[in-house]
């Protein structure tokens, strides 16, 4: 089963897709964010090309379990995948990925200008990685 993992963000979409086992997450090019029509057509490519069963979404709750407003930009986002693609989408718990994906950038000695455009992939492949982790078990 082919899963899409997704870090949602409002001028860039991280993306990631799990090899054919299901096992390990890989890093896709970011989506950047131009028109809702540019950015489903990429969507859409990507689900057809991989031929995707199913999307995992970063949900930034706040480190207090809350949701805030980006939870809400998230709700709204995965309603339309739901309609758009009629697939499962599961909100999966991402926060500090962001962080963390800019913390092994740095580690690993990239610099700012790279971090900048590989932190988003990054991200959306940690989320996609934890969700895999977690139904492994």
């Amino acid at each position: 089963m082919r899963i899409l993992g997704l870090d949602y963000g409002e001028k860039r979409i991280g993306v990631a897709i799990c090899d054919e086992l299901g096992l390990t997450a890989q890093g896709l090019p970011t989506i950047i964010r131009k028109t809702k029509k540019h950015d489903w057509g990429v969507l859409e490519n990507l689900i057809k090309d991989y031929k995707v069963e199913k999307i995992i979404i970063g949900y930034p709750v706040r480190l207090d379990g809350s949701e805030g407003v980006q939870c809400e930009k998230v709700n709204r986002f995965t309603t339309l995948l739901e309609a758009t693609f009629s697939l499962p989408v599961v909100k999966w718990p991402e926060t500090l990925s962001t962080k963390e994906a800019e913390e092994i950038l740095i580690n690993s000695g990239v610099r700012w200008e790279k971090r900048k455009k590989m932190v988003d992939k990054l991200a959306a492949c940690l989320i996609l990685q934890g969700y895999l982790d977690s139904i492994a078990k």
